[in-house]
């Protein structure tokens, strides 16, 4: 692919709409990521996706959740398997929604700026026309500071396209950056990934990002 194929995202037309269901809800949520999405670190094997489902008010709601995340995972190898991984939890559901979570390996393995933009955009088109709910969390920072001044580039480009196709961008970077407590959780792991700490950060600004009212709870 040419650097001018890479700079054309698609145009944003959706062939189908997604509804709430009238009746009873069976919702089926599949979280596909990274190892931030998996939970990797955490010693309770919450992460942040669990610790989300578990505060997530749902009476009279069949709610289900999935995690697909796997670790070191870039935009393109979610992209790649988001789908099918999906659609087979999705059988039983009759409402379904999409939570994606990516950025850290597209930086780590020098992936343009443009590429994974467009991977992000790909993934969120095709949920669109296939009438399933999308919702993006954005990438957390790192100890090193030069890895975070090009993943704040991703972080940006990503919001970008969320907000050109009206889907909600959670942003994990700024609220984290320099935070204390972040830092303490990633300086405490031999992985320099968060912890209990951490992750409960994350499911925090999830949860307060519109999080139930994208779930029509």
């Amino acid at each position: 692919m040419t650097q001018q194929d890479e700079r054309r995202e698609p145009v944003f037309n959706p062939s189908a709409e997604f509804q709430v269901v009238d009746g009873p809800r069976r919702v089926g949520v599949c979280f596909v990521g990274d190892e931030y999405v998996a939970g990797l670190g955490d010693p309770k094997a919450l992460g942040w996706v669990s610790r989300v489902v578990a505060r997530t008010p749902h009476a009279g709601v069949d709610l289900a959740g999935y995690n697909l995340g796997v670790r070191g995972d870039s935009s393109t190898e979610v992209l790649a398997r988001w789908q099918q991984e999906s659609d087979l939890r999705w059988r039983s559901a009759n409402e379904r929604r999409l939570v994606v979570g990516f950025g850290a390996a597209d930086v780590e393995q020098g992936m343009s700026t443009a590429r994974s933009r467009l991977n992000l955009a790909n993934i969120l088109d095709d949920a669109s026309s296939a009438a399933i709910a999308a919702f993006v969390v954005g990438p957390a920072p790192t100890l090193d500071n030069e890895f975070n001044e090009r993943l704040q580039v991703l972080v940006d480009a990503q919001a970008d396209v969320c907000a050109r196709r009206g889907v909600t961008y959670v942003d994990c970077f700024r609220p984290l950056l320099g935070h204390d407590q972040w830092q303490a959780d990633l300086a405490a792991s031999p992985d320099g990934l968060p912890g209990q700490a951490g992750y409960g950060l994350i499911a925090w600004l999830v949860l307060h990002a519109g999080w139930q009212a994208w779930l029509d709870l």
